[in-house]
């Protein structure tokens, strides 16, 4: 089905990697990837168990609330990751996760890849270079 961005509202076009659809938005570059898919990114990472066990939803969060494109409802603030800490946001439902530009990326380097990490390098050639 089709979805929109969560923040600015344009369809989300679905590109594929490594058999995941990333669901991404042409205008201001955020990522939505449906439940486990992020897993699926992970999956030759060492930290892949750390990075995914260190979800924490952000009781001081005072954004307004971004709604899920899957089921519309209210998504979760949630900081991932130990020491770098990202904030994405997350589906009540468990439907997904949605990243702002850069922060999938983050999250995949804190997951210190041995070899080619080729989603990195996708990823850069898709979005550009992230600002950090």
């Amino acid at each position: 089905g089709e979805m929109n961005c969560p923040v600015c509202k344009e369809p989300l076009i679905v590109l594929e990697q490594k058999q995941v659809e990333l669901d991404h938005c042409l205008s201001c570059k955020g990522i939505w990837l449906d439940s486990g898919e992020l897993e699926l990114l992970l999956e030759d990472s060492r930290e892949k168990d750390r990075i995914l066990s260190s979800f924490k939803l952000d009781r001081e969060c005072r954004e307004a609330k971004r709604k899920c494109p899957i089921c519309s409802k209210k998504m979760d603030p949630v900081w991932c990751g130990s020491d770098n800490k990202v904030h994405i946001d997350r589906c009540p439902e468990g439907d997904g996760l949605w990243f702002d530009l850069g922060e999938l990326e983050r999250i995949i380097r804190a997951g210190s890849f041995g070899g080619s990490a080729e989603v990195l390098d996708w990823l850069k050639e898709t979005f550009g270079k992230a600002s950090f």
